[in-house]
């Protein structure tokens, strides 16, 4: 049994929904399940929530089997509810699961804004719709210390923390778990992952799109904490972590928790804000708005592995391109053969798409009958290696472990709390947005907050 808040939403049509389709498709959906969206306003009947998800998927799916989408929409349903009225689906859910018999298992996804997750969690314990259930929540998860551990207390008062699901779509992604692939199966890259030959890392995740409707969103949540204190910081962790040993859920969990508790509290004078031109005159945005549309910000991770190595941070609004990419540059050669006429830098660089490639950029000698150097690139296509497997999508991975109860991708609420501990300066002294054309990388000030630049920057 699925119980989708926000059924009607964007994120139902563009990820859960094609999500559940590609599961069922693959076979690995339970035989019998039922889908009941919810929300406070109604799509209309049953049948025609129904016709909308159809049609939806028809749009964004290719190559659609028929047989499985029929299947899949005749067991959709829709219930409305809200944080202060919860009956009529609490009782929906109930006969529905008589089919199932009592042992039917619930998953109740939450996808709502942070402003209204505390008083929905309220609400599922006053239905005790939350027995039996896995809870899956949407980040960002308050939006500041205060609110997160208000909303922390508020679950822990109707589940347990083995229930919660905190869902970060980015760690779904099989680039992101190639990092651990890459670098603890690699005896090539191990031994120099760590200060002594490591310069700077960098994690830039920019996007070319704009607010695409959602300026309410964005007025009351920003940047940083739509993507800073979520999917940048938890790359930072699979970056930055020690070998867990496992790739099991306590190991891994353990592993980046740790990481974050030796992440120190950002400097509000190493971070940069930027509000793109225009942003105001997007669809409900205050013509004032000071909101940031893009951030950039330096962090240290204070062990003996990375201590003074800058780990660059940077995502925003309408910028050059989008693309998600993580730059590990190397130190020069300490040897004095070339002088220090050394063209360019070492970088490992890790795409993070979802057809993931590495790039390793190197010095070699130029073809000729002097000893100089050249530019060269070494090359890796992940997807040439294994031709034929399929990659999840990361919605679609995440759902099929929620339905394992497996936690091992998901946050946990130790990791919540230390994050919120590290921006929470900058929350208290934000720095003032600066201007930023459309179509640019962003303010200049971001643009010389590494040594040597952005990796992403012409």
């Amino acid at each position: 049994m699925l119980v989708l808040f926000g059924a009607t939403g964007d994120l139902a049509k563009r990820k859960l929904f094609p999500g559940l389709y590609q599961l069922a498709a693959a076979g690995r959906l339970p035989e019998e399940y039922a889908v009941i969206g919810s929300g406070r306003h109604s799509p209309g009947t049953d049948d025609e929530f129904r016709d909308q998800v159809r049609e939806d998927l028809q749009e964004s799916v290719e190559d659609l089997d028929e047989d499985v989408l029929d299947d899949l929409i005749k067991k959709i349903s829709f219930q409305t509810s809200s944080a202060d009225d919860g009956s009529d689906l609490s009782k929906k859910v109930r006969e529905t699961e008589e089919e199932f018999g009592n042992e039917a298992k619930r998953l109740v996804y939450l996808s709502v804004p942070p402003t209204a997750m505390k008083d929905m969690v309220a609400m599922l314990g006053r239905e005790k719709l939350t027995e039996r259930a896995r809870l899956v929540l949407e980040k960002p998860f308050g939006l500041d210390l205060e609110s997160a551990r208000s909303l922390d207390a508020a679950l822990k008062d109707v589940v347990d923390e083995e229930q919660i699901f905190r869902i970060d779509h980015f760690l779904g992604k099989e680039a992101v778990q190639n990092i651990l692939a890459l670098r603890f199966a690699n005896g090539l890259f191990e031994p120099a992952w760590n200060r002594e030959s490591i310069e700077s890392v960098q994690i830039d995740v920019p996007e070319d799109l704009g607010m695409e409707g959602r300026g309410s969103f964005y007025e009351s949540t920003g940047c940083l904490r739509d993507m800073i204190s979520t999917h940048l910081c938890q790359l930072l962790g699979f970056v930055a972590l020690e070998d867990p040993g496992t790739f099991e859920e306590k190991a891994v969990r353990d592993a980046k928790s740790a990481a974050f508790q030796d992440l120190q509290p950002l400097d509000p004078s190493r971070v940069v804000f930027g509000q793109y031109d225009g942003y105001r005159d997007e669809d409900d945005v205050d013509d004032d708005s000071e909101v940031e549309t893009f951030v950039a910000i330096e962090a240290y991770v204070d062990n003996d592995r990375w201590r003074d190595v800058p780990f660059y941070l940077r995502t925003g609004k309408k910028l050059a391109e989008s693309n998600r990419v993580i730059t590990l540059r190397f130190k020069n050669s300490a040897s004095s053969m070339f002088n220090g006429d050394t063209p360019g830098t070492n970088e490992l660089v890790l795409e993070l798409s979802d057809d993931p490639k590495i790039y390793v950029a190197l010095r070699a000698k130029k073809p000729g009958p002097d000893l100089d150097l050249v530019e060269a690139t070494m090359k890796l296509d992940v997807g040439d290696a294994a031709p034929e497997d399929k990659p999840l999508e990361a919605y679609e991975r995440l759902l099929l472990d929620v339905l394992r109860g497996d936690q091992t991708l998901f946050t946990r609420s130790d990791e919540v709390d230390r994050l919120w501990e590290v921006c929470q300066p900058v929350l208290d002294a934000p720095p003032t947005p600066q201007p930023y054309e459309p179509g640019s990388w962003g303010p200049d000030a971001a643009l010389e907050l590494p040594k040597g630049g952005w990796h992403l920057h012409g």
